[in-house]
């Protein structure tokens, strides 16, 4: 029986044209040996399984080629010396690398010392080895090899050139797997070597383990189905049968299909981030100047583009936003099933299958026609609204910019749009511009007081305007404005005269939150108690403390003075000070 060989160590590259998805690197060594411009240390760093110590390997043989030629006279394989950092990483050992340092190669021009895991060295190895490694011999040649770089002293990286190994492309490595596949004559289906590519993220020596392992359980035929069984991968129909049934706000569906993914043993966690990268791939799906970024196999390409004509980008980027943060919040989630199930239909809430209709747009300078149609005394509150809304949001803004400010409850359900005007890098209250904003704004409400006719003086009661000032904090805890509905609570409403009302606050900071909203309050009030005539004076109540407190010890002393007449004589008699 021949023993067998695992495919990493029987397509390990002799060459640096066979490396895969290394191209940058590969060219810059040959081109370096070329013309001879080849460092005494070079650092190679990145994930594992990328091509690190094979690369050292070939440029180590490539060397020495360079000078003699490749023929079987000339063996190089003992100008070549492999250290394992991680198993010799004390001084002794690097000592005695030192030493061989020294000795000069019998055949080729140069050693070549390959330290693999290199961060595992200890602080004093490293110093040990600092001076070696800056002053080498001209025949010494070290590559140092690992998979975090971050572990390694700046001194040594300062002596270094160094070259960061990427990993490897979804589809570089597919197309090495098929070749292997075709050496080995099997069977297998494009979309079972992607998932294959996909489960080693970047890594070819994994993804050749596992094709290894796969090969030994599917015989000479490979398919997708058998990859998602035996890694435990969920395969693509399965997103797409739920990406369709979250785009048809099918929660019945949705959830039981979730539970089926669940009971055939995916982790839920593996589920939602699979399924952000679903939405993903339909995003890039969508343009033809994006398509090349599809992270899947080229029969998966036209499917994708299907389902991705039925889905609108805002619902794509809501699911992959949602996704993601389900995804980190999985760990610390005591229910995790109900945080996916949840985060689903989140998104299914979002689908544009059945979007609600926008509403529907008029500019302002229609503003009046549309709502004298209705009643005078919702003309009047719209304006007013629309006062209290542009003076705030229209001088602050700097761009051209178009925003939807919905009217209040007092007119139908109609949308203003509002073009601000282009103002320049800053804009002040004081500007030429604010300061005609502020005219047309006060010109339409003096035409909405014509048509609105004449005013409404009711009389009111003090408690009439309680009653109606405690809605007025309702309606903002529900809209969300809980510090806001809090400082009106706080707030003390009194009469000053029939038509005028005093709000009588703690501080400063309340009476300010106040004013902001004081607009919007009286157009409520207003409203309620059929009288257009109601004021708000916001005040703050003035306290005196008749306890003044102490503080320095100058006033200590004066205060113990005043209480106890005799600290002052003891004070003269014993020339004591502070």
């Amino acid at each position: 029986m021949e023993s067998f060989v695992v495919s990493a160590l029987k397509y390990r590259p002799k060459e640096f044209s066979e490396v895969v998805g290394q191209e940058s690197i590969t060219k810059t060594l040959e081109n370096a040996i070329t013309n001879n411009r080849l460092a005494n240390a070079l650092l190679f760093s990145g994930p594992r399984g990328v091509g690190k110590t094979t690369c050292a390997r070939i440029l180590a043989h490539k060397i020495n080629e360079q000078s003699l030629g490749n023929s079987a006279e000339n063996d190089f394989s003992f100008n070549i010396f492999e250290l394992d950092a991680a198993s010799n990483n004390s001084v002794d050992d690097i000592r005695a690398l030192i030493d061989q340092v020294r000795i000069p190669p019998r055949i080729g021009t140069h050693k070549v010392y390959i330290v693999d895991e290199v961060h595992m060295l200890s602080t004093a190895a490293f110093n040990a080895f600092l001076k070696t490694l800056e002053e080498p011999p001209k025949h010494a040649i070290f590559i140092l090899a690992t998979t975090e770089k971050h572990k390694i002293l700046p001194t040594i990286l300062s002596r270094c050139q160094s070259y960061d190994f990427k990993r490897i492309d979804t589809k570089d490595m597919a197309n090495h797997l098929r070749t292997i596949a075709e050496d080995q004559k099997v069977e297998v289906e494009e979309t079972a070597l992607h998932m294959i590519a996909v489960k080693a993220d970047g890594g070819l020596r994994d993804a050749l383990s596992l094709f290894d392992r796969l090969i030994s359980f599917g015989g000479n035929k490979l398919t997708a189905e058998d990859v998602s069984k035996h890694l435990n991968l969920l395969d693509f129909n399965s997103f797409f049968e739920l990406t369709h049934s979250l785009l048809e706000k099918d929660t019945r569906s949705i959830l039981l299909q979730l539970n089926e993914l669940i009971n055939a043993g995916f982790d839920a966690q593996l589920i939602i981030s699979g399924l952000g990268a679903h939405f993903r791939n339909l995003l890039v799906s969508q343009k033809e100047e994006t398509i090349a970024l599809l992270d899947s196999s080229e029969e998966l390409v036209p499917i994708y583009k299907e389902q991705a004509s039925s889905c609108s980008i805002e619902f794509l980027i809501e699911g992959i936003e949602i996704t993601t943060k389900a995804d980190a919040a999985y760990r610390a989630a005591n229910n995790k099933r109900l945080l996916i199930e949840l985060s689903l239909l989140q998104i299914a809430r979002f689908s544009n299958s059945a979007e609600k209709k926008k509403p529907s747009l008029i500019p302002v300078n229609e503003v009046n026609e549309t709502t004298s149609t209705t009643s005078p005394t919702k003309n009047q509150s719209s304006v007013d609204a629309i006062e209290n809304k542009v003076v705030k949001e229209e001088l602050d803004q700097s761009s051209t910019k178009e925003e939807i400010s919905p009217i209040p409850d007092t007119t139908p359900d109609v949308a203003i749009r509002i073009e601000k005007p282009s103002l320049g890098n800053s804009v002040s209250g004081l500007s030429l511009a604010a300061i005609q904003k502020k005219k047309e704004i006060k010109q339409k409400q003096e035409e909405a007081n014509k048509v609105s006719g004449p005013e409404s003086l009711e009389p009111f009661t003090l408690e009439d305007i309680q009653v109606y000032y405690d809605q007025y904090i309702v309606s903002l805890e529900q809209k969300g404005k809980k510090i806001l509905a809090s400082n009106l609570q706080i707030a003390t409403i009194d009469l000053i005269d029939s038509e005028t009302l005093r709000s009588t606050v703690p501080n400063d900071t309340i009476r300010r939150e106040i004013e902001q909203e004081k607009e919007a309050l009286l157009i409520f009030l207003r409203k309620r108690t059929k009288n257009d005539r109601i004021q708000l004076q916001v005040e703050v109540l003035e306290t005196k403390n008749s306890e003044n407190f102490i503080y320095t010890p100058e006033e200590k002393l004066e205060h113990l003075i005043s209480k106890y007449p005799t600290v002052a004589e003891l004070k003269q008699k014993f020339s004591l000070d502070l």
